[in-house]
């Protein structure tokens, strides 16, 4: 069996073990009824993956259409050395149950997770697998979903500067899991070291604003009202021209996600536990902080 069929197994089959934590009903807070939840960045199989804040959100939110957009396993990490954890298997749990309760699930792989680029098209376990997908708000607007690493010029040029990068990273996520048991601790609130550290670096912010502008320019050519998409692990809804640009952000570092209701209002959550709370600086003026008791 090859790599990346372990990789599908551990998204689709770990959940078939027998009884654990991750079994358990959730203890999360009473959360909202959505009409389309999207998630992206998540990196399952990692150990910066806020497993617990993720299971805790999914159990306490419904939808009508869960989109997963993009590195919700991290195949790279996986490849280089196996990580799973019950909390990860709480995670699966939580989807493959609004798969079977009546929730559309649609999957669109990123670079993490391309190993599941090769069945797009096929429905598994419930969910659909896309290459990405066009959603009709509730009013009526066009988004454009999918990953966006297509747009990320080291992936598609420089891919090993990319596994580089990877690898820094997750240096930096490690070095931030010390800092946050170091400052809980000492009593103090969660805080991010690796958005820090991407806020203050003038090349990162660049980036970040040079990632957006191309997106909404490819958006624009391709007709539709908006695009939403996830890759750069940063939350922000934004009016750029006339595109509507969304990205709900990560799971390794904000635990945010975007979320439309009813009326196809959209708004960015992030879901916030005791341990960790979300980083309070990566808000923008649309998001929604919901802290639990």
């Amino acid at each position: 069996m090859s790599v990346r069929d372990w990789h599908v197994l551990a998204f689709l089959r770990l959940p078939q073990a027998g009884p654990s934590r991750a079994s358990r009903p959730s203890a999360a807070p009473a959360g909202r009824r959505h009409r389309t939840i999207f998630l992206s960045d998540v990196h399952l199989g990692t150990r910066g993956c806020k497993a617990e804040i993720l299971a805790d959100f999914l159990a306490a939110n419904s939808c009508d259409t869960l989109y997963l957009v993009g590195d919700i396993i991290d195949g790279w990490q996986l490849q280089r050395r196996w990580y799973w954890t019950e909390d990860q298997t709480r995670v699966v749990h939580e989807i493959l149950r609004k798969a079977d309760t009546g929730t559309r699930v649609i999957y669109i792989p990123g670079n993490h997770d391309e190993f599941l680029r090769r069945y797009v098209g096929r429905t598994m376990a419930g969910i659909e697998i896309k290459a990405e997908a066009i959603h009709e708000t509730a009013d009526g607007k066009k988004l454009w979903v999918l990953h966006g690493d297509i747009f990320d010029s080291v992936i598609g040029y420089a891919k090993w500067l990319a596994h580089i990068g990877d690898r820094a990273y997750t240096l930096a996520l490690a070095l931030n899991d010390r800092l946050h048991d170091f400052r809980r601790y000492a009593g103090l609130p969660y805080w991010s070291l690796s958005a820090g550290l991407k806020r203050v670096v003038k090349n990162a912010v660049e980036y970040v604003s040079r990632y957006e502008e191309i997106v909404a320019r490819a958006a624009a050519a391709k007709g539709v009202d908006g695009v939403c998409c996830g890759h750069i692990h940063h939350a922000e809804i934004r009016q750029i021209g006339a595109i509507r640009y969304l990205n709900d952000g990560d799971w390794v570092e904000s635990c945010t996600a975007l979320v439309e209701d009813a009326r196809g209002h959209l708004e960015i959550l992030r879901w916030a536990t005791s341990t960790p709370v979300a980083d309070p600086t990566v808000a923008t003026e649309s998001e929604v902080a919901l802290i639990p008791a």
